[in-house]
């Protein structure tokens, strides 16, 4: 104790000492004059490009990031503040980050940052994510010391500099997220220090130069999201530090080198979204340290490579939406810290492995539409597994669902679409899944029920529920909320006969489809009340009105965002809803297939799809409603008067049918300046007057059947039709994607609604319930048009159907018409067109069907495999024909009439539509065309030829 005092006591003087020492030091440092260590000239430079720049009033994405420049004072040290940085012996600048900084305007080459003295210290400069606008300034080639060159995330234009070149210390190039254009300069393969490169998110064009094997340090590549095409080099094989290569979003093509096997230090490949071809590299197998692998969405064939289990480091494996064949490799099972395997749309056969479901590291499985089959085993899978999405729909596997699915107590999506169970269910393994958000069991050919209340009450994290074309049990005893929020819906052909009032609280809810059920009476009023609501499907039941909400209507709902209504092939009757004009965001309405009566309300404004076919309507077309439409069906009413002319100025209009009402009215000659219109027709109404030009360069389809038109067409009649001239290239013109779409080659307006085509020859039906975007077809038949056919007939080589029936064309038939190499349907029945068939007509390989009958044609019926095999009845009542063709047809039909009785007509129908089944697009005679409503998840799409759920324009020839 006596030596602890001791010490303390000789502490206590020491210590004080030490800190009256400090005390006078640092007195001495504060009283001393400041010293900047910020070179003047410098400070005043990057002063004056702060004033250059106006700071962006509303940039909410910078909200977080307050601006650098903020700390920028005249009598600061220029080296302390925010994103400048100083040689701490020289006190150059040597490093400028303004990212994030909300500077807004073009920065020129004059501007005051390119006057810093000594640009040759400068090593960084990042500009990223700020308002820059136009080129990219010539000046910062002057900093030849770069290393890191940074102006990602702004609106710079025009293209890559070739002074970049120069920059040869570069190791870092980011110019994404902006607005360039143009081909990678040939002067950066000169940057062989660089590392990074990042280009994505502009519109380069042009192919990959194989110089870029001159980049030997590149270990980050990315160029995503831009439209260069062409094959990769093998030279890309070169790139020995490659560690990352995303080239998704592009059009690259061709096949891949299997150089890039060579790439060992490869951790991630995207290639996703292009036109790559041929089969997966065998050589992937060698790239030991890659942990991503995405390959989705191109044009790959063969086998998945066995190799691609050999890479023990892969997490994700992504090559859905292919042309995968053959069966799922064993050797995928050796990847053992694989969480994400995307297979999903490619036509792999065969079964699963059990043991796939046992991974460890999985979490997501998507297999769903292939052609996988067999049944459906899950091994002992673990009630601790990883999965979280699990997708096996549409494919072909038959028998039970296994009751150790209940097991899978992460699972948050499930999907069995179209699982032929093809036995009773047990569906109480669905209670023990409760974290399920999203639930798929469409079309399981089962007779067991599924109880939708006690599914709703159990499940209560669910988001989306599809259950479509099953029995489902809907209780209406209560109202009562079960819990989940849903957001989707689909109760599609379930033999429901009461509209589910469990619905009612779903607040959330954005779609709802209970088309094709049995449900009766009035839609219920509270379901306006659901504010949410986007989709509303109520097709193919029996409803006869809309009720109000008991909210005093809808005017006491904050707000309606429906924007999809569909009602067709109900017994609605009376007038159109009112409450339709108070859905201000609706801008598809179909209420074909009804009973409404009264006049087309005047409150249409922001509607894109109108159809109202087959119904009662009366009045005129209104002026000036339509200001966004895209289709407008209103075939089959009592509309009269005339096309409202302020259809010329709805310059998105693509779809326009009046057909089978009472417009009078001339040729709408003057619709011709729409750009975008794709089909029209006309048929069955009192148009008149003749016709001297056409100049619809984008038409497909024009129908102007069954009406008085009249006189001769001239020459050049067929000249403007453009579209039929090489419908390939004008498609290739058509980037918009608000408006028609092509859904895998199918025309449509969006995910939902598809239009389909309804063709008929002499009665019988055919149906396409969707229509390839390729289609193309010309009705003239049943008017007073007279003179010669045409000869700019011959121009239309994309034309698929062509009928100039029942009209009184004299003259020849013009053998120009054998340049129509895609025409399948031909009739020029009952005119009275003389002379020979020409015999080039022999060589139209795709002309399936045709009609010369009740014409005087002479001479010899042309050869040639098509013309074997008609009827005789195509070329009755022409006597001077004559040869070998019409022998043979009209001795086959007096031999087949001798042996078989007529079939039934119904018999007849369907016989044409299995043999339209195997045409491409279809065998055809006579144009109709209709729309179909189709929903776009899942596909409980109808039969190709189905009859009874499409909404169609029909009319008899």
């Amino acid at each position: 104790m006596k030596d602890s005092r001791n010490l303390t006591i000789f502490t206590i003087p020491s210590t004080l000492s030490f800190l009256l020492y400090f005390l006078f030091n640092v007195s001495e440092v504060f009283a001393a004059p400041t010293k900047h260590l910020c070179r003047s000239d410098q400070r005043d430079a990057i002063l004056e490009f702060k004033n250059e720049f106006q700071s962006m009033d509303q940039v909410s994405y910078f909200d977080s990031y307050p601006p650098k420049t903020d700390s920028w004072e005249k009598d600061s040290d220029c080296c302390y503040w925010d994103g400048i940085t100083c040689d701490e012996k020289s006190g150059d600048i040597i490093e400028v980050d303004l990212s994030f900084s909300s500077l807004s305007g073009q920065l020129s080459s004059k501007s005051s940052l390119f006057r810093l003295q000594h640009l040759h210290f400068v090593t960084k400069i990042n500009l990223s994510n700020n308002d820059f606008v136009g080129p990219i300034p010539s000046s910062l080639g002057n900093f030849s010391s770069l290393t890191t060159l940074d102006v990602s995330r702004n609106h710079f234009s025009g293209k890559i500099p070739s002074w970049i070149g120069n920059l040869s210390h570069l190791t870092s190039l980011d110019f994404s997220h902006n607005s360039l254009v143009g081909e990678i300069p040939s002067s950066l393969a000169y940057l062989s220090n660089l590392t990074s490169i990042n280009l994505s998110y502009n519109d380069f064009d042009g192919k990959l130069p194989s110089s870029i094997e001159n980049l030997s340090s590149l270990a980050i590549f990315r160029l995503s999201r831009n439209n260069f095409f062409g094959e990769l080099p093998p030279s890309i094989g070169n790139l020995l530090h490659l560690t990352n290569l995303s080239l998704d979003r592009n059009n690259f093509s061709g096949k891949i080198s299997s150089s890039l096997g060579n790439l060992s230090h490869l951790t991630s490949i995207d290639f996703h979204n292009n036109n790559f071809d041929g089969e997966i590299p065998f050589s992937f197998g060698n790239l030991s340290h890659l942990t991503s692998l995405v390959l989705s969405v191109n044009n790959f064939v063969g086998a998945i490579p066995s190799s691609l289990g050999s890479l023990n480091k892969l997490s994700i494996l992504n090559v859905k939406s292919n042309k995968l064949s053959g069966s799922l490799p064993d050797a995928l099972v050796n990847m053992k810290k694989l969480s994400k395997l995307s297979l999903s749309n490619n036509q792999l056969i065969g079964t699963i492995p059990s043991s796939f479901f046992t991974i460890p590291s999985l979490d997501t499985i998507t297999l769903d539409n292939n052609q996988l089959n067999g049944t459906l085993e899950f091994g002992n899978i673990s009630s601790s597994s990883k999965l979280i999405v699990l997708r096996l729909g549409n494919n072909h596997f038959i028998g039970p669902i296994s009751k150790s699915l209940s097991k899978l107590a992460r699972l948050k999506e499930l999907d069995l679409s179209n699982l032929n169970t093809q036995v009773s269910v047990d569906f109480s393994f669905l209670l023990h899944l409760k974290s399920l958000r999203k639930l798929y069991l469409p079309n399981l050919n089962t007779t067991s029920t599924i109880n939708l209340n006690v599914i709703l009450s159990k499940l209560k994290s669910l988001e989306t529920l599809d259950l479509s074309g099953n029995h489902v049990l809907v209780t209406n005893k209560s109202s009562d909320s079960y819990g989940p929020w849903l957001s989707e819906i689909y109760l599609s052909g379930c033999s429901i006969t009461e509209f589910p009032k469990i619905l009612r609280t779903q607040d959330q809810m954005t779609t709802l489809d209970v088309s094709n059920n049995k449900i009766k009476g009035q839609v219920p009023g509270w379901l306006w009340s659901l504010a949410n609501l986007q989709y509303v499907n109520l097709s193919n039941n029996t409803f006869i009105g809309f009720g109000r909400s008991t909210n005093l209507g809808l005017s006491s709902v904050p707000e309606s965002y429906m924007k999809q209504l569909f009602g067709s092939n109900n017994s609605f009757t009376g007038k159109i809803p009112s409450f339709i004009c108070e859905l201000s965001y609706l801008t598809t309405l179909d209420l074909a297939n009804n009973k409404l009566s009264g006049s087309i309300p005047h409150c249409m404004g922001n509607i894109q799809v109108l159809n109202l076919r087959h119904n009662r309507l009366s009045g005129v077309i209104p002026e000036d409603v339509f200001d966004s439409l895209i289709l407008l069906d209103v075939g089959h009413n009592q509309l009269e008067g005339k096309l409202p002319r302020s259809l010329v100025r709805v310059s998105f209009l693509e779809v326009l049918n009046v057909e089978s009402n009472r417009i009078n009215d001339t040729f709408p000659s003057w619709l011709s300046s729409l750009q975008e219109l794709h089909i029209l027709v006309l048929r069955s109404n009192a148009f008149h007057g003749p016709i001297q030009q056409i100049k619809f360069a984008t038409l497909r389809i024009i129908d102007i059947s069954d009406n008085q038109f009249n006189g001769t067409l001239p020459p050049s009649f067929f000249v403007n039709l453009l579209a039929m001239f090489s419908l390939a290239k004008n498609e290739d013109q058509s980037t918009r994607e608000t408006t028609l779409m092509s859904h895998k080659n199918y025309m449509s307006t969006d995910h939902y609604y598809f239009y389909s085509m309804v063709l008929m020859n002499k009665g019988i039906e055919m149906q396409l319930e969707r229509v390839l975007n390729i289609f193309t077809a010309i009705d003239f038949s049943r008017n007073k048009f007279e003179g010669e056919i045409p000869r700019s007939i011959g121009l239309l080589k994309e034309l698929y159907v062509l009928n100039l029936s029942n009209n009184a064309f004299s003259g020849h038939i013009p053998s120009s018409m054998a340049n129509m190499i895609k025409l399948e349907s031909l009739d020029v029945s009952q005119n009275n067109i003389s002379g020979e068939i020409p015999q080039e007509l022999g060589n139209l390989s795709n002309l399936a069907r045709m009609n010369f009958s009740h014409n005087r044609l002479v001479g010899l019926v042309p050869g040639g495999t098509q013309f074997l095999t008609q009827n005789c009845s195509s070329f009755e009542d022409n006597l001077g024909l004559f040869g070998p063709s019409l022998e043979k047809v009209c001795l086959e039909k007096t031999s087949q009439e001798s042996k078989m009785t007529e079939p039934k007509e119904e018999e007849e129908v369907i016989n044409w539509k299995a043999a339209a089944i195997g045409s491409i697009p279809g065998i055809v005679f006579g144009l109709t065309m209709g729309y179909i409503l189709v929903s776009y998840k899942p596909e409980w799409l109808m039969n190709p030829f189905g009859q009874n759920k499409s909404k169609s324009i029909s009319s008899t020839h």
